[in-house]
């Protein structure tokens, strides 16, 4: 028989998920039902929608072509100070995400330490523009995706590599080959996570890329700006994110999150 499970594990545990689930089901409820379809397909929604998703997307890309390589430099090199390295790939995780916009700012503005070169030499300035939101939400995303892979590739049997190499495989032919498929689902799972966060970016983007309609203004950044001078528009741009985070999840989730 299974035995009664514990109030005193319970009673929190339903308070967290109130907590967590509440909030969710009060902007349902909240939500201008009858004018939700204009507001819907309004130009300021549909704009920031598809800009949102297109610089969330790009800054997935950018984390991949960056992250898996150093998630492999962390988790199978003997490099010399790789727990400090470790430690300091994840800062971005706790650094307010303001705080990252700041040192972005600082570093690849138009005076900054890298971005007066990248001004004076190629005329290449990347703040206030599209380019910049993809920055900074790649900045604050990519520790998701490379926390995700470094552990997946610490959970993979290493003797296939071995065997590989045995065999005449180079190492990078090991890692496209043997490495890379074993490791797929956490790969995809940090992916997924990686873009959810860089979709909800708000903080690093203000203040690294401005707020500029159908350059920079994001979904986040329109639903801070609509809250103060349209609610219902602000409650409609809050479901579509709510709904296009919740339907990648979900969808993504059975095919390679195994539980």
């Amino acid at each position: 028989m299974r035995s009664r499970l514990p109030v005193v594990l319970v009673l929190p545990a339903v308070v967290g998920l109130a907590f967590l689930l509440v909030p969710l089901a009060g902007l349902l409820v909240e939500a201008p039902w009858t004018s939700l379809p204009a507001q819907l397909f309004s130009t300021e929604v549909v704009q920031a929608l598809r800009l949102s998703l297109v610089c969330a997307s790009l800054a997935t890309v950018v984390c991949l072509v960056l992250g898996v390589p150093l998630a492999w430099l962390l988790a199978r090199s003997e490099l010399p100070g790789r727990g400090l390295l470790r430690a300091l790939v994840t800062v971005p995780l706790v650094l307010p995400p303001v705080v990252g916009g700041v040192a972005l700012l600082l570093v690849l503005g138009r005076r900054g330490v890298v971005g007066q070169h990248l001004d004076q030499w190629f005329g290449i300035s990347l703040p206030f523009t599209t380019a910049g939101v993809v920055l900074a939400e790649a900045f604050v995303a990519m520790p998701f995706l490379v926390i995700s892979v470094e552990g997946a590739l610490r959970a993979a049997d290493p003797r296939y590599e071995e065997a590989a190499a045995t065999l005449g495989a180079s190492r990078w032919l090991t890692f496209r080959r043997v490495t890379l498929p074993s490791v797929m689902p956490g790969v995809v799972a940090g992916t997924v996570l990686c873009w959810a966060r860089a979709l909800g970016e708000f903080g690093a983007t203000i203040t690294f890329a401005g707020n500029f309609p159908g350059r920079t203004t994001t979904m986040p950044l329109a639903v801070y700006l609509a809250l103060e001078t349209d609610p219902d528009a602000a409650i409609v741009l809050s479901i579509v994110l709510l709904l296009v985070s919740v339907a990648v999840l979900a969808g993504l989730r059975d095919r390679w999150i195994r539980t």
